[in-house]
């Protein structure tokens, strides 16, 4: 019989966290520099009331002003009266706790390791390719437009496309908001990417992460940055940790009421120098997050605006697209520290 303490990787369907092993396998467990932060703060992570984008002239250029600092700091923020009821952010995450409980035969015909599927199953990263494996099982699929993807979903439990078509056309509306605020903070103007935008793509990645028999050796997922323009995330409860900039210290991200996290993604780079963000997990309860990623459609390059490149600030990041950032995904290990945005860097700068 197979030495499942020993085993080097596992499959989509058969991984250690589908099935519940009472201990963390070899291929799990994190090198110590890797593993879990101590002490972790919440010190100068910003909450937005972002309600009062639609106040007052003055009302709009504070909050403008905040979600600029915001971005320049931390490159993330969480929002407050962000416009989606409670309602339907309970009913997104009960739908998708529902999918992952169904049995594997329902979520088979979704599992794939090939990055560009735009519906697919699958745990850790790549399943058996990975150098570490992480403690997670995800479902992601594209969800604009709606009606062109929808029918793609899974139609089970037999609410899913219903609700979270729901979600997704409200987080849709949050996002350009975001958007024409985040551009509007330098100067470019709210509707510098209106366009681009509303024809690009919004990806749903779901991860759940199951209970873990030893969570201080592993992570739900590694260090990364994220692609997008913007990613709007939904938790049913904490478990961020995010790092404004690869030398700082680990942040993990507190837990506040009806407040959706904002993560400043690769494609606006522009106004920042980087985030990293990993994912923990917890020996008790299960965890489901819901990151929806905004960006341009997938074949649209994203470059630093011409109106923000001077003397004193040179371009520093070749243009790029969505399908560059999959090739670069099919053909690198995040886990060993390859990030998509490092590969952009203008190596003269």
């Amino acid at each position: 019989m197979e030495n499942e303490k020993d085993s080097s990787n596992f499959s989509i369907g058969k991984s250690a966290q589908e099935r519940g092993m009472s201990h963390i396998p070899e291929c799990y467990v994190l090198l110590l520099s890797e593993r879990l932060s101590q002490g972790l703060t919440s010190e100068n992570l910003m909450t937005i009331d972002i309600g009062r984008l639609h106040g007052t002239n003055h009302d709009r250029s504070v909050v403008v002003e905040e979600i600029g600092k915001a971005c320049r700091q931390m490159g993330f923020f969480q929002v407050i009266n962000h416009g989606i009821c409670q309602k339907v952010l309970d009913e997104a995450l009960h739908a998708e706790s529902s999918f992952f409980d169904l049995p594997n035969e329902h979520k088979a015909p979704f599992m794939s390791n090939d990055v560009n599927k735009p519906v697919r199953y699958g745990t850790s990263l790549k399943d058996g390719l990975d150098r570490v494996q992480f403690w997670r099982v995800f479902l992601k699929h594209y969800a604009h437009p709606l009606e062109q993807w929808i029918e793609s979903w899974p139609s089970k439990p037999t609410n899913y496309r219903e609700t979270m078509g729901r979600y997704a056309v409200e987080v849709m509306r949050l996002s350009n908001e975001l958007t024409g605020a985040i551009t509007e903070s330098p100067g470019l103007g709210p509707k510098y990417l209106d366009d681009k935008m509303e024809k690009g793509l919004l990806v749903m990645a779901v991860n759940c992460y199951p209970p873990c028999p030893q969570p201080d050796l592993t992570l739900g997922l590694p260090p990364h940055s994220d692609y997008s323009c913007i990613t709007v995330l939904l938790q049913s409860c904490p478990g961020l940790q995010i790092k404004p900039s690869p030398d700082g210290k680990w942040i993990g991200v507190p837990e506040i009421n009806g407040a959706l996290q904002i993560h400043v993604g690769d494609h606006f780079e522009v106004l920042r120098n980087g985030l990293y963000m990993r994912s923990t997990v917890n020996s008790e309860n299960t965890r489901i997050s819901i990151a929806s990623l905004h960006s341009l459609g997938m074949d649209v390059k994203m470059e630093t605006a011409k109106e923000l490149i001077d003397e004193e600030h040179p371009k520093g990041y070749m243009e790029s697209s969505f399908r560059d950032f999959l090739n670069f995904l099919s053909d690198n290990d995040i886990a060993n520290g390859n990030n998509f945005i490092d590969s952009l860097k203008m190596r003269d700068q």
